[in-house]
């Protein structure tokens, strides 16, 4: 169990005597921000009071009455109209660590290890080169997929490609009619992005041109020999171009199922939806409609829709999106009984997956959970989307360049003593962990300012900043000459007679239950502020204590417990985030 389980448990049997369903009021109980308060406050003394039609504070005065103190508590007070302070005892701190000790997860617990969810993350279309709009669902994404993987769970990750659209129209005329073949011969993959831009840009002002790169993607949805030929020579070059930036990024997927790979479904599906009258014409096109259950009508006797209808097959016979979206459910239920579906995909499609979600229940898929992880854009300072200078889209690789190029100053003016491999090492480390932590740090539903200076600093709640923090714990061991595993807890009495010392021990048995509520809401970023908090909770145990100098062998060994410890904490929660550590920094 995570710490907050244990201290709710002691509530559930007070809270028991006073109404039949005390669950509810045990989310009431949570970590406080401030010491003063405690190490957990309980605030359902009100809520209780107003069913009970008592005063809050009796209320308050009653649970703690038959609430036992001196076990796993050491103090537990009512203050003001009812709030419940508890103080977790020296020994229950101390057998917490110890158990985070020999966890090899240092504290993670495992919530359900008989559930499948599947992460739809990243998903670019694969005749472009990624660019920043890429990042965000991206690391999103795989922070999601490696936290439900650390809580026991079976996670599929699914890379769902934009393998078959109109790009590969543009393409295929491209390739035909515009191309450089000197550039095709030396580097495929470029002159595939360059003829994509190309074509892109003449289209806007040449109608027929545009309407030439429309055939040739209904020629190859038509299974044109020609153009599939194509299609097949095109799509190993894409796959090893993004191969290329997932392995830069850490990345990796447990399928790469792309639109392509339902696209013989998809006539099922419109037959199905329609046989069940799901579906109905309307002006030539076949749409699923989404009335109001009850029945309501408008001012001219029209049925109120709850959402606008999506269009699973075009009045030019073509599918769409919301097609291929619900073949891929269908796929996904038959084959990985998944519990929960989750899409990791920018706010601005909101309504496709609430229309996608609707019709999917419609059509009989209402036990899986089906959830739209949104998230808001990158922007530049001026509150704009993040460019170029030039105005253009910014690329991930070259974004990815400049990080690992600023993150290489870093590292040559605090530690120009490594040698360059390793400089250029640490930069590279460094540089990507900034970019994903300044995303995975943020409310994904609201926007964030793309910033170079905070990115990199080593002050503040960046990566690293806790990657430097992690480096100087690990020095510590270098400079003492002591190897970590020879460290005992179960011989060592864990010494928290500091308030420094308890501080961090506080923070540190904390770690399995922030990451349970990461995960609980799809949220990276509650990760990151449980790092930050521990990363200052240890430099002020790092300020305030003595290690290497304690002033008792046995003191010493304790206080390299918990460096050890909180380096662990830190590095297994930045892998949560895709973020790797260096121990010389």
């Amino acid at each position: 169990m995570n710490t907050i389980d244990l201290v709710r448990q002691a509530f559930v049997s007070p809270l028991g005597q006073l109404v039949e369903s005390p669950a509810e009021y045990l989310s009431l109980i949570r970590a406080t921000q401030d010491a003063k308060f405690g190490d957990y406050q309980a605030n359902m003394a009100m809520p209780l009071a107003k069913t009970l039609k008592r005063k809050p504070r009796d209320v308050a005065d009653e649970i703690v009455k038959t609430l036992p103190v001196g076990g796993d508590f050491e103090s537990i007070d009512v203050a003001g109209p009812g709030f419940i302070n508890i103080k977790l005892s020296k020994s229950f701190l101390q057998w917490r660590l110890t158990e985070q000790w020999k966890s090899p997860t240092v504290g993670i617990t495992p919530i359900d290890a008989t559930k499948t969810i599947v992460v739809d993350y990243s998903s670019p279309n694969v005749a472009k080169p990624m660019h920043v709009g890429h990042l965000r669902s991206t690391v999103i994404g795989d922070a999601i997929a490696r936290t439900y993987r650390a809580l026991g769970w079976r996670v599929l990750s699914d890379n769902h490609l934009g393998d078959w659209g109109t790009q590969f129209g543009m393409l295929i005329y491209g390739w035909r009619n515009l191309r450089d073949e000197t550039l095709a011969q030396e580097s495929p993959i470029q002159e595939l992005a360059r003829l994509y831009k190309l074509v892109n840009r003449m289209g806007e002002d040449d109608a027929n041109l545009a309407r030439a790169c429309r055939d040739e993607t209904a020629k190859l949805h038509e299974a044109d020999a020609d153009n599939l030929a194509l299609w097949n020579q095109f799509m190993p070059w894409c796959l090893a171009d993004l191969g290329k930036m997932y392995d830069r990024l850490g990345i990796a997927f447990d399928m790469q199922l792309g639109e392509s790979f339902y696209q013989p479904m998809l006539a099922d599906v419109v037959t199905s939806l329609t046989t069940k009258r799901l579906a109905e014409v309307s002006d030539g096109a076949i749409c699923v409609f989404f009335p109001d259950p009850s029945g309501k009508v408008d001012e001219e006797g029209k049925p109120i829709a709850l959402l606008p209808p999506t269009i699973i097959k075009k009045t030019d016979g073509a599918f769409t999106y919301a097609t291929s979206d619900l073949a891929c459910i269908k796929y996904r239920v038959e084959h990985f009984k998944p519990s929960v579906m989750v899409y990791v995909v920018d706010d601005r499609q909101s309504l496709h997956f609430q229309q996608l979600f609707s019709a999917a229940r419609k059509w009989g898929f209402e036990k899986v959970g089906l959830v739209h992880v949104a998230f808001g854009k990158i922007t530049g300072k001026d509150g704009k989307p993040y460019k170029t200078r030039e105005g253009g889209t910014v690329g991930l690789e070259s974004l990815l360049d400049e990080a690992v190029e600023r993150a290489r100053r870093v590292v040559d003016e605090n530690s120009p003593e490594l040698p360059e491999s390793e400089r250029a090492h640490v930069a590279e480390i460094v540089g990507i962990g900034a970019v994903k932590y300044a995303d995975l740090s943020q409310n994904r539903q609201s926007d964030y300012v793309f910033d170079w200076d905070k990115m990199i600093s080593l002050q503040g709640n960046t990566a690293t900043y806790l990657q430097y923090v992690y480096a100087r714990n690990r020095s510590i061991f270098r400079k003492g000459e002591i190897d970590p595993a020879s460290l005992d807890p179960g011989q060592t009495e864990i010494t928290l007679d500091h308030p420094s010392e308890r501080a961090l021990a506080i923070k540190l048995i904390q770690f399995g239950e922030a990451v349970t509520m990461s995960a609980e809401d799809y949220r990276p970023n509650v990760i990151t502020s449980y790092l930050f908090d521990l990363a200052n909770a240890y430099n002020g145990f790092f300020r305030d204590c003595r290690v290497l100098k304690a002033e008792s062998e046995p003191l010493r060994k304790s206080r390299l417990i918990l460096c050890e410890i909180t380096a662990r904490t830190i590095r297994q929660g930045l892998d949560l985030l895709g973020i790797k550590t260096v121990d010389r920094m």
